[in-house]
């Protein structure tokens, strides 16, 4: 016959004595050969703990300070943060350029606070990721007109160079010390050069006198072109949005391109013969 089942136990429970936590004498010692090192990191275990760490640390001062008073974007220090390369060489970890635009995403809203509530730690904490060298705070030296009425402006397109002196006359233009005939065949090239006095009306009020070197006639009228507009500018700088329409303000980067080994020219390959 099954013995009925019952909760109740025969016999009385005896609880352990209690531990007195105030002396360390009855403490047992610690063993030393089962202890577990503990990373002092949450992230150690990921795939890049240290890139973890930055995000979370900038999110929680940006969940700290996220009540200061901001200033408009557009009005907010310009500061040139560092590149995924100088990141990635930072902390020693391949981080992807999409998991450090997070981090840039957080750093631009922390420099919207205002500057002068900025908090020390938050400055200090920011300051890693700026690069070493500011862009930002150097100042350009402006262009001024000398004691003889002559304003310099340099210009730049492919391998040529060109520095133009600009002073007000009756539209005399020397270039090397010939005339822009003898050194521009071309009417196309003519009409680069002196392209930013056209654009203004203003051929028959200034005098150029310019030194060009390097690479050939287009190159060289095309520096023309930036060297008188910049010069132009220093006479009347409210000729500047007049300029920039005209397209004479900003310098060209295109290049020829190189040629590659197995191909005709830059991107051209050989006909394909099947026999």
């Amino acid at each position: 016959m099954p013995r009925p089942f019952s909760t109740a136990s025969s016999r009385q429970a005896i609880a352990a004595p209690a531990i007195d936590f105030s002396s360390t004498d009855r403490l047992p010692p610690p063993n030393v050969q089962n202890a577990r090192v503990v990373p002092a990191s949450p992230s150690y275990f990921s795939g890049r703990p240290d890139f973890t760490d930055n995000l979370l640390s900038l999110e929680a001062l940006l969940r700290k300070y996220q009540r200061l008073p901001t200033v408009a974007p557009g009005q907010a220090p310009r500061v040139a943060w560092r590149t995924v390369s100088q990141y990635r060489l930072l902390v020693g970890e391949p981080v992807r350029a999409s998991k450090y635009h997070q981090v840039i995403e957080v750093l631009k809203r922390l420099n919207q606070i205002h500057p002068a509530v900025m908090p020390a730690d938050l400055h200090a904490a920011m300051q890693i990721y700026k690069r070493d060298v500011n862009p930002y705070a150097v100042v350009k030296r402006p262009a001024i007109i000398d004691t003889d009425g002559r304003a310099c402006g340099i210009g730049r397109r492919k391998s040529s160079s060109a520095k133009v002196y600009l002073v007000q006359g009756e539209g005399e233009v020397l270039v090397n010390g010939k005339s822009i005939n003898d050194i521009f065949g071309r009417i196309h090239d003519r009409e680069s050069a002196l392209w930013p006095l056209k654009a203004t009306n203003r051929v028959d009020k200034y005098n150029v006198w310019a030194l060009v070197s390097g690479g050939g006639t287009t190159g060289q009228a095309e520096a023309l072109t930036l060297g008188t507009a910049k010069a132009l500018m220093v006479h009347e700088p409210d000729l500047k949005p007049a300029l920039r329409r005209a397209g004479c303000v900003t310098r060209d980067p295109r290049r020829v391109e190189r040629k590659k080994p197995g191909k005709l020219k830059a991107r051209k390959m050989p006909a394909w013969v099947k026999r």
